[in-house]
């Protein structure tokens, strides 16, 4: 990888992952360590479980090829779809994944609130924790304001910064700063 601007060079080692219900399973030593030293998975024991959104956006980068617990090669669309199994906006998240990647930050998932990723500056990763927490939705798609309010109020809990991700109809990402929006009471105006 090109520390430079975070891409994978063609050079990389493949790696090979089994699809599981909920994530991608690596088990070999030396993809565990070239993926994790790069913001990638997370270890337990002796394996590295990569998100979906992780191992589509590998998969598609012919770094990481999955198959089955039968053997079976999966696709990018057969892995999509076991994605979309268990996220109804798995297509959204992949893409603002591969977007924010793209862009060199270090992202990982998130954590309670419905945050779907914390991102790390560049070269911050291991060395200060995510000051930016990201929400993902998609454009003409309702957005509760009561669930916006609950999500901004634990991010300035927890002194981060809230930034809405929105994929447009032309499969773009924008992203927008969320702030607090206070409102106050005037005076009678009739008076």
């Amino acid at each position: 990888m090109d520390e430079k601007n975070n891409t994978i060079t063609k050079s990389e080692i493949k790696s090979e992952g089994i699809a599981l219900k909920k994530n991608v399973k690596i088990m070999e030593q030396s993809s565990i360590d070239a993926l994790s030293s790069r913001g990638y998975g997370a270890k337990e024991k002796n394996s590295l479980f990569l998100a979906f959104y992780e191992a589509l956006y590998l998969l598609n980068k012919k770094i990481l090829k999955v198959s089955s617990k039968k053997n079976n090669d999966l696709n990018f669309q057969d892995l999509l779809r076991c994605y979309e199994k268990i996220n109804d906006n798995a297509w959204v998240n992949y893409l603002v994944y591969r977007d924010l990647r793209s862009r060199g930050y270090v992202v990982r998932g998130g954590f309670g609130a419905g945050i779907d990723f914390r991102i790390y500056e560049r070269g911050s990763y291991r060395k200060n924790v995510a000051s930016t927490l990201i929400l993902s939705t998609q454009e003409g798609r309702p957005l509760d304001i009561e669930y916006l309010t609950s999500v901004m109020k634990q991010c300035q809990s927890q002194k981060k910064e809230l930034v809405l991700a929105v994929m447009n109809r032309r499969g773009e990402i924008v992203y927008y700063s969320v702030s607090q929006l206070t409102f106050t009471k005037q005076g009678n105006r009739n008076a």
